[in-house]
């Protein structure tokens, strides 16, 4: 038994920020972010939160699905920035969505945690532990970012994707034997903890060391530059570059297959320059590689399925064409896994 991408989703907040705006809050401007970076605006929440976007993304991929609510059997949100800490954002969007007969966690692995999302469905559904799953992406990166910082807030922004899986022994209108190929499709991720300081963001909760008086003051006035997202750009730009290329080739080398076979490469939409130094160095036209960063920035695990509901909708993705989805950043992660859409 294996799995496939049955539907998609997306919801994206409607008030946007360009680089203009930004330019009103840090030194900097349009030119010099869109020569960076590849980015343009970025959308930002004020009053959705990270469950209602996940909900909302959620309840589109399922109706893109044809799937009832009640047919899911797993539900998992990838998020650094939930609104809450308990319950957990899947429970919430269980409740809010009614999938009832759902088993619902989060998952913490920033901008690759749609990818390892994705892998821990597909090991659920093939298992037998399940056979409808749907996973989503949904991040609030704008609470966590010190906006008077220029390293990062130019890139960051909010939004949340989603996608259904579902038990499946082949696609539609295919031969037993091409159905059983689709299993053939392990992925590869990897982790550094050693080089985790490159990306960071403390607790806004973490009041280990203080006294007894502060830890019943005001939370904000204890809030400083750790609390907002920091990083290193060079050393994740240069982590990148040579990471996400190898690790997708590792993929089609554990699968058996050339670069040629895959249709396109959707990767983690954090800077145009990284996406633009994967396809050089995999030899392979940037054609393949499409980009929506300019529109919303870098919105971490939700970028990906961002991506992948904005191709399904507009038609670009076939019946027998195989992608991959890439995914890098914090913890250090990365890993890429291949997709057979069957749609």
């Amino acid at each position: 038994m294996t799995a496939t991408i049955c539907g998609t989703g997306s919801h994206i907040p409607s008030y946007t920020m360009d680089n203009h705006d930004i330019a009103k809050l840090v030194d900097t401007s349009d030119e010099w972010v869109r020569e960076r970076t590849g980015i343009v605006r970025r959308h930002i929440i004020q009053k959705e939160t990270t469950v209602s976007m996940a909900a909302e993304a959620g309840r589109k991929a399922l109706k893109d699905a044809g799937i009832s609510p009640e047919e899911v059997d797993l539900i998992l949100v990838s998020t650094i920035s939930s609104n809450l800490i308990l319950p957990c954002a899947a429970c919430e969007v269980q409740k809010e969505l009614g999938a009832v007969n759902a088993t619902c966690f989060d998952l913490s692995a920033a901008c690759t945690g749609f990818v390892l999302a994705y892998n821990t469905a597909m090991a659920y559904i093939t298992g037998g532990l399940c056979r409808t799953a749907l996973i989503i992406g949904s991040e609030s990166l704008s609470n966590l970012t010190n906006w008077k910082d220029r390293g990062t807030c130019i890139l960051f922004g909010d939004g949340a994707g989603a996608a259904v899986l579902q038990a499946k022994t082949s696609p539609r209108g295919a031969s037993q034997e091409e159905g059983e190929k689709l299993e053939a499709y392990l992925p590869v991720t990897h982790s550094d903890g050693s080089r985790g300081a490159a990306l960071t963001c403390k607790s806004r909760h973490d009041f280990n060391g203080l006294t007894d008086e502060n830890r019943q003051s005001n939370a904000e006035t204890l809030l400083d530059a750790s609390h907002y997202m920091q990083m290193d750009g060079q050393a994740v730009f240069k982590f990148a570059v040579k990471s996400v290329p190898e690790v997708i080739g590792e993929a089609l080398r554990l699968n058996k297959l050339r670069a040629s076979d895959i249709s396109y490469y959707i990767l983690h939409q954090a800077n145009q320059r990284i996406v633009e130094a994967v396809a050089k160095r995999l030899g392979e036209p940037i054609e393949k590689f499409p980009m929506n960063l300019s529109e919303y920035g870098n919105t971490s695990s939700a970028s990906i399925p961002i991506l992948l509901d904005e191709m399904n909708r507009e038609g670009r993705l076939k019946a027998g064409q195989k992608i991959v989805l890439a995914g890098f950043g914090a913890g250090l992660t990365w890993g890429a896994a291949i997709v057979p859409w069957c749609r």
